[in-house]
């Protein structure tokens, strides 16, 4: 299956101009925003343009898969669409549209809470593995409830995000007094700032077979409590660096997370990961899957599920030329033989990984 937007759409950065030329400024800076002085948003692509390649050569590359497992399932790229509150603020579908593409890129997603439409609806609008994701707004009951309905529903796993016990600061939104109408109908952020590893413990106990993921682990000592506590997987991010400024780059808490997880659990990694090289690099550091967030919204934003199917199919063409080139054809045979510390050559931002879009001159 083919997007048909091939000559529409021949790189990333096409797709990303294209989606802010498309979404009101509000909604733009929204979308491609970070906390306060966005230190953190910055250092997440900072830390992967610390990321070299060490590529070997004179090997059979003739054929390259890219393609990875999850849920028993083979999926086209070890990627996933990560949750994105609101996205009907990007395109009326919203998660309906995101489901259709990611069931047609044949890649899993995580449908965030923060959304107007029945998850019971999104989970029939495509053919993708998915995961529901929550943000804490009640007690302990109606988060019981929450889990019982996604799987009733019919959602691969449960996904909690525990890096929101506060709303940070995103100042882009608030000089502009842009006030989210997804933030004003929001209440209950007091259940969040109170959810604590109990919580999790308790949840946990009640669904024994739910495979549980917590979004949000940004150290080594809570990668250790989440496997600790039976996580199925654990998710390293930031929160695309939204949320504690002046915080790491993903890519340089990865490695710490992955040496504490010890194989006890999966592992996913999203910030900043915005090409194939990149979704290569996570790879070669132990990462099972990479999270795709402002990526996908661009596809989403310019041209819905077909949108996002053209982004994944140019993923997929920039991993298998990264792993032709470095003498691999297959995720299985990446290490971290294959990559280096080196010294960044961009001035990072969320799209220097985009260096033809002439970010300055036209307003990025």
């Amino acid at each position: 299956m083919a997007s048909g937007l091939e000559t529409e759409f021949a790189t990333l950065h096409e797709i990303v101009k294209t989606a802010k030329i498309r979404l009101s400024p509000n909604i733009w800076d929204y979308l491609i925003g970070g906390t306060e002085t966005e230190t953190t948003l910055r250092r997440n692509r900072l830390s992967l343009d610390c990321i070299a390649f060490k590529p070997r050569v004179l090997r059979d590359v003739s054929k390259i898969d890219p393609s990875s497992e999850i849920f028993g399932r083979k999926i086209r790229l070890p990627v996933m669409l990560a949750p994105v509150g609101s996205l009907e603020s990007f395109e009326p579908g919203g998660g309906i549209t995101v489901a259709k593409g990611a069931g047609a890129g044949n890649v899993p997603m995580l449908i965030s809470s923060v959304t107007t439409l029945r998850l019971e609806d999104i989970v029939k609008g495509g053919d993708a593995p998915k995961i529901y994701q929550l943000y804490v707004r009640g007690d302990a009951q109606w988060v019981v409830d929450r889990v019982k309905q996604a799987m009733d529903a019919g959602y691969d796993a449960f996904c909690i995000t525990v890096d929101t016990q506060v709303y940070s600061r995103r100042e882009r939104d608030i000089a502009k007094r842009f006030v989210k109408s997804w933030r004003t109908a929001d209440v209950g952020q007091d259940h969040q700032a109170a959810f604590s590893w109990a919580d999790v413990a308790a949840v946990r106990e009640k669904f024994p077979d739910v495979k549980f993921l917590l979004k949000g682990i940004g150290t080594a000592e809570d990668a250790e409590i989440a496997c600790q506590h039976g996580m199925w997987a654990v998710y390293c991010s930031n929160h695309g660096g939204r949320q504690l400024d002046h915080g790491r780059g993903s890519a340089e808490v990865l490695p710490e997370v992955i040496d504490a997880v010890a194989g006890r659990a999966k592992v996913i990694v999203d910030g900043s990961f915005s090409r194939g090289s990149d979704i290569v690099k996570a790879i070669a550091m132990g990462a099972d899957w990479v999270g795709l967030g402002r990526l996908y919204c661009y596809g989403l934003a310019a041209a819905g599920a077909a949108g996002i199917e053209r982004v994944i199919e140019l993923l997929e063409e920039e991993m298998k030329e990264a792993m032709g080139l470095l003498g691999v054809t297959s995720l299985k045979q990446l290490d971290k033989s294959y990559i280096s510390r080196s010294m960044p050559t961009n001035l990072t931002g969320v799209h220097s990984a985009f260096p033809l879009l002439n970010l300055e001159d036209e307003g990025y």
